[in-house]
């Protein structure tokens, strides 16, 4: 019991050591950017409905689906451990045939030319 009420008196008085020497260090420079409501560039004052690329939502489907179908090869290590590792060289072969025809046939199509 000693030793729990210990630790908790320790990590009590820790946190809040650390959170007043990060008030007592930490620089208030407040600008113009930091007081305003966006900091991220953008005017607050225009338009909200800017247009953008239907080519980035493209790129990033397209990302998205590659990078999930090659986290499918992942346990292929694992998986040659298995008793007969033929069929999983066959599947993972097939996988990654498939991911290189797609990306192929994107490459040929232009879905992954960034500007036209």
């Amino acid at each position: 019991m000693n030793m729990i009420m210990f630790m908790m008196t320790l990590s009590l008085t820790l946190s809040m050591a650390l959170t007043a020497l990060n008030f007592w260090l930490a620089q208030m420079n407040p600008d113009s950017e930091k007081l305003s409501p966006y900091e991220c560039g953008f005017d607050p004052l225009g338009s909200a409905r800017l247009p953008f690329s239907i080519r980035f939502f493209l790129v990033a489907i397209l990302f998205l689906l590659f990078d999930l179908e090659i986290a499918l090869l992942l346990p292929l290590p694992w998986a040659i451990q298995l008793q007969d590792p033929a069929v999983t060289l066959i599947w993972t072969s097939t996988l990654i045939l498939l991911l290189t025809l797609g990306l192929v046939y994107e490459w040929i199509q232009g879905g992954l030319e960034w500007a036209e």
